[in-house]
């Protein structure tokens, strides 16, 4: 039943977060996102090591799940989607959930990642340097090797203490920026 439950919460949330807007895109439909020139603001603990390119910048928005874990709320997973960060359609090119990973709606492409940085943010979920764990396909997300999550804005665990198995998903927004080896 806890499985149903995560999996209907979660669903949930995305319908929510997308506003219906979630439909599988082709790539012939779907914005190809273009290989940003320029270095972002990221603090010091965030920096990604030299020789990494930034390949992709996208926007994010979503929810982190909790589950009532002894009395106190413990990260689940998060559910977001993500678009290119100047689309003002914000036509979904990327799923983010549990793993972490991203699997991209358009080319089937996917990352997972583990965090080995973390930047603490006053009212909001923290920004983090995740590293590749893993990569599947040959499209976007192919061959990335670091990621960053920056701007974030809420997402923060209740303060509250729970009971039982109670789960609550908390929306949050971010940056995400992806990663490639320099050629």
């Amino acid at each position: 039943m806890k499985l149903t439950k995560r999996l209907v919460l979660t669903t949930t949330a995305l319908a929510a977060v997308t506003a219906g807007t979630l439909m599988s895109a082709t790539a012939g439909q779907a914005a190809t996102p273009q290989p940003a020139r320029t270095g972002v603001d990221a603090p010091p603990a965030l920096k990604v090591p030299d020789g990494n390119r930034l390949t992709g910048v996208f926007s994010a928005e979503g929810v982190q799940t909790y589950t009532c874990t002894d009395g106190t709320w413990k990260l689940l997973e998060p559910a977001a989607t993500l678009w290119a960060k100047n689309d003002r359609s914000r036509r979904t090119v990327a799923l983010h959930s549990r793993g972490p990973v991203w699997v991209s709606t358009v080319d089937g492409s996917a990352v997972n990642a583990a965090a080995v940085a973390t930047s603490p943010k006053d009212g909001t979920i923290p920004e983090l340097l995740l590293q590749s764990t893993a990569t599947r396909g040959t499209g976007i997300f192919a061959g990335v090797s670091y990621i960053q999550r920056l701007d974030t804005r809420g997402g923060v665990a209740p303060t509250t203490a729970c009971t039982g198995t109670d789960q609550t998903s908390v929306r949050y927004s971010a940056t995400y920026t992806f990663y490639k080896p320099a050629k």
